[in-house]
């Protein structure tokens, strides 16, 4: 004996076929940021990293990690976070709000702080777009 699916049945399977189809494009189309410039530096001026490096003296200061973002279709933030070590010492959330965005965080370098330091980058979700690794030496 045959079985036929109801009308209402056959509408939802052809709504859930078309659903899926349309996320699964939305979800290939959706441009994601990129860091396409990163630096740890001692300054930023003009908008630009001055004294870009991976290693810096613990009399240093301030270091400032730079960033040029790109691909964001609207408003949206990125957080700098900032590792001394494997512990977390400063987390920074900046906003980006066009789709070619340059934007930078700084961390006081304290003079006892020597050592391997770290700077992740990440998207609204948390996602880590970039990791920036720099050393503080005597």
């Amino acid at each position: 004996m045959k079985q036929f699916l109801s009308k209402p049945a056959v509408l939802i399977v052809l709504v859930a076929t078309f659903l899926g189809l349309t996320v699964a494009a939305v979800a290939q189309d959706a441009p994601s940021l990129e860091v396409a410039v990163a630096a740890i530096c001692q300054d930023v001026v003009d908008r630009e990293p001055v004294d870009a490096g991976v290693s810096f003296s613990a009399a240093v200061g301030t270091l400032y990690c730079f960033t040029k973002i790109t691909g964001a279709q609207d408003a949206t933030k990125v957080t700098h976070v900032w590792y001394f070590g494997g512990t977390e010492r400063a987390k920074v959330e900046l906003d980006v709000n066009s789709d070619n965005w340059r934007t930078w965080s700084s961390k006081i370098i304290q003079a006892h702080e020597i050592g391997s330091w770290r700077v992740d980058v990440l998207d609204e979700a948390g996602t880590v777009l970039k990791e920036l690794q720099f050393e503080i030496t005597q």
